[in-house]
């Protein structure tokens, strides 16, 4: 059993992540999509609409080496997970649910990025589980650094798909309003944004496995039917990425990725006071395809933003956004505000248990930014440790009070101030710092 310190330190150091994305893997994927077609044919079930066209990402935007600490890609997973109302009240499943995780990856700087001993022994019922949170964390991160290559002068949000597009569709028969019955949706939404301008929007779907290179094509065919449910704009002109991180039990960690190129996801500049309250809409579920002469065709199955919606779908996932963060930072009170009803504005006003609650009730410094917060307490190989999540004191303030557009501007214009440093001294232990304003930080406590 490692010594806490030691676990913390590993937390802090980078590894090596290796991506592949070439011409090979868009055509075992083509092929495995292809082959999926005919067992879906055979077994007379419908066929499913994939992004065409899935193509190599260039080592220019993305390098073929990445490097990442382990407590960044858990920071990430933390991040995207705090609006997935993964448990009963505002609990340890979804605010915490990332920590789980401490101690599952290794490697240095010298090294690639694997599965520690303890990851490798996960029992096999939550291995799936596993594979597909970690997954999650590192192409987060890595379609982040893609999309901040590719577009310096502007900043990247990562919205939860589910909670955006349930402010204007019902996706389950939980949900009010015309149901759409598709159950093929991304799991992510990338909104590339600069204050005053139209931002573009990415849809992601991300997956991992344990299983091989193999598991990884038929994953990657099954993520380019998520992606296709999502237009924005014109037919087929929506750009997506799709992930499926291989963890095996004997080697490397290794990311395979892919793109579909277009020329939509672009939303207007933004015609909306993002400060205002969202309202929900009832936009009828179904993707118009384009006429055929004068013969027009029935929709597809799927979430279409139309132009008539570009104004209201900005302003949703600007709304999301800060909804996640103020959840991040344990604040319900605050996070409810930014939620429609059916995006689960109830679930952070309801009462909650003691034991699991959430609670903005904690400040902390670090790196020379004082940041406010919830806080956890717990063992790690018997040794109590504190986790804390939060967000800058000054840019909370700001989303405390409503001003999405105060704290839009200020993050933009902080974009490239934020430490990178991985180990807060004072706080002694690992830090993890977005552009977003949030912090991840873990620090052995003195029995």
């Amino acid at each position: 059993m490692k010594l806490t310190a030691e676990v913390l330190r590993d937390l802090a150091r980078p590894s090596n992540v290796a991506v592949h994305s070439n011409s090979e893997l868009a055509g075992d994927v083509s092929a495995s999509a292809a082959d999926d077609d005919k067992q879906r044919k055979e077994k007379e079930l419908d066929p499913l609409r994939r992004k065409p066209e899935l193509q190599p990402i260039p080592a220019t935007d993305l390098n073929r080496l990445v490097q990442l600490t382990p407590w960044e890609v858990l920071h990430t997973l933390g991040r995207s997970i705090a609006l997935a109302r993964r448990g009963a009240g505002r609990g340890l499943a979804e605010h915490w649910g990332c920590l789980k995780y401490n101690q599952a990856l290794t490697g240095n700087s010298d090294a690639f990025m694997a599965l520690s001993p303890e990851g490798r022994e996960t029992a096999d019922y939550y291995k799936a589980l596993q594979s597909g949170e970690l997954g999650i964390g590192v192409a987060l991160a890595l379609a982040t650094r893609l999309l901040n290559r590719r577009y310096p002068d502007h900043l990247v949000s990562i919205v939860p798909a589910d909670t955006a597009l349930r402010a204007g569709w019902a996706l389950t028969s939980r949900d009010s309003g015309p149901r759409s019955g598709y159950r093929y949706r991304p799991q992510f939404l990338a909104e590339v944004w600069k204050p005053g301008e139209p931002s573009r929007v990415f849809p992601i779907a991300c997956k991992g496995n344990h299983s091989g290179l193999a598991a990884s094509h038929t994953q990657l065919a099954s993520a380019s039917a998520h992606v296709e449910a999502v237009h924005i704009g014109g037919w087929d002109e929506t750009p997506c990425l799709v992930f499926s991180t291989e963890l095996p039990l004997d080697g490397p960690l290794t990311v395979h990725t892919l793109e579909a190129r277009g020329n939509g996801g672009w939303l207007d500049t933004p015609g909306r006071v993002l400060d205002h309250a969202l309202e929900d809409e009832n936009v009828y579920p179904g993707i118009q395809p384009p006429a055929q002469g004068d013969k027009p065709m029935e929709p597809e199955p799927g979430y279409h933003v139309s132009p008539a919606l570009y104004a209201w779908f900005q302003h949703a996932l600007a709304r999301t956004t800060a909804a996640g963060l103020t959840a991040f930072a344990g604040d319900g009170r605050a996070t409810a505000p930014y939620l429609t009803k059916r995006q689960g504005q109830r679930h952070f006003t309801g009462l909650m248990h003691a034991a699991t609650d959430s609670v903005q009730d904690a400040r902390h410094r670090f790196l020379g930014i004082d940041f406010v917060g919830t806080d956890h307490v717990f063992r790690l190989n018997r040794k109590r440790v504190e986790a804390f999540s939060g967000v800058a004191e000054d840019l909370f303030r700001h989303l405390e009070q409503g001003r999405v557009e105060q704290y839009r501007r200020e993050i933009y214009a902080r974009r490239s101030t934020w430490p990178r440093d991985t180990w807060a001294p004072r706080w002694n232990g690992p830090v993890s710092i977005h552009p977003d304003g949030s912090v991840l930080a873990m620090r052995l406590l003195c029995d």
